[in-house]
């Protein structure tokens, strides 16, 4: 179903064959450690905001962008093969928000720039890096009520989340994204609004770019927020063709398993994509969440041997140190193959 001639992240089709691919870990998680404070979120250029913009991280590229081209030299450094840029929120619907709906472009633009640098410093014949612009899921949702006594009341539409997302992929081509990554997915209609944004884009632009599209099953129910099972989400995004089909956050990897196993059959043919929290979250742990590095690393590995990954990483309360310890495990194994099999063997050492 992936035979689509990539005018960039080309390479990214073969090396998912041939390897389990890295991707990187938290940047909310390597953000804290840095303990900024709003006058680091505001900096010269937003000092006299009327709102507050601490926790606002999507902004600290402009702001702060030594601190975000650190975090994603180390993940490479610790071995990730795909950074993706720090734009989860950074959509104009989001940054309405915070009230910078206005910046959404340079936001973007400035995220990318930074990943494509820190890639291109990183990169080798051998070890090529790919930035994945990400489109996070924006703090709206277009099939669910956010008024429990109104179910028809929406607050944001498809045609609004459709622009703001076809603004931030431009921007993002426009920085030297390979990819596009859309992620932490818990309305299945708000991804179709970015499906949608990224097909126009690339149709207008003749640019054409690999896209993984990344679930997120909330709770033990084994469904996404907007109610659906992992197969049925499968099946209501497979149009897209994406290069790359997995599941993230809201669970650590032990609480994902049955969720990526069943993904990893139905989806027989494209790649699959896990990138799990590091366990539960854990206020006394150091990044917050239950999981050392070589605990994550070890239930990936599992994931690995049993044939269900093309790429893996992490997500919330991840690290480079816990990106090293997947790489360092998953990297024993043979990729899932596509095409309904799910075949894996150790690689000769």
């Amino acid at each position: 179903m992936n035979s689509i001639t990539y005018t960039r992240g080309a390479a990214l089709p073969h090396i998912l064959a041939q390897r389990i691919a890295i991707l990187d870990g938290a940047m909310g998680t390597m953000i804290q450690r840095y303990k900024l404070s709003e006058a680091d979120y505001r900096g010269e250029r937003f000092k006299a905001h009327p709102k507050d913009l601490k926790g606002n991280n999507d902004l600290l590229q402009i702001t702060k962008p030594a601190v975000i081209s650190e975090i994603h030299e180390q993940y490479l450094a610790a071995g990730a093969d795909i950074i993706e840029t720090n734009t989860f929120s950074a959509t104009s619907v989001a940054q309405d928000d915070y009230g910078l709906g206005a910046a959404a472009r340079e936001i973007n633009l400035a995220a990318a720039r930074l990943a494509r640098e820190a890639c291109d410093k990183f990169s080798s014949a051998d070890k090529p890096r790919f930035v994945a612009g990400a489109l996070g899921p924006t703090p709206r949702t277009a099939s669910i009520s956010p008024d429990v006594n109104d179910p028809a009341a929406r607050n944001v539409t498809f045609d609004e989340l459709r622009a703001a997302y076809k603004e931030q992929a431009q921007a993002l081509l426009d920085g030297g994204c390979d990819l596009f990554l859309v992620e932490t997915i818990f309305d299945t209609l708000n991804a179709k609004a970015a499906i949608f944004a990224l097909d126009e884009l690339m149709e207008e632009t003749g640019e054409r770019l690999p896209v993984i599209i990344s679930g997120t099953v909330t709770d033990a129910s084994g469904r996404i927020l907007s109610g659906q099972t992992v197969s049925a989400f499968w099946h209501s995004v497979r149009h897209a063709r994406p290069l790359a089909v997995g599941l993230n956050c809201a669970l650590g990897a032990t609480l994902m398993r049955p969720y990526i196993e069943e993904l990893s059959k139905v989806a027989g043919d494209t790649f699959v994509s896990c990138y799990p929290n590091a366990g539960l979250p854990n206020p006394m742990s150091d990044t917050g969440f239950d999981e050392t590095p070589q605990i994550t690393g070890s239930l990936l590995e599992e994931f690995a041997k049993a044939g269900f990954l093309n790429i893996a990483g992490g997500c919330c309360g991840t690290t480079p140190e816990h990106i090293a310890e997947i790489a360092q495990r998953v990297g024993r194994y043979q990729p899932r193959c596509r095409h309904g099999g799910v075949f894996s063997s150790l690689l000769a050492a």
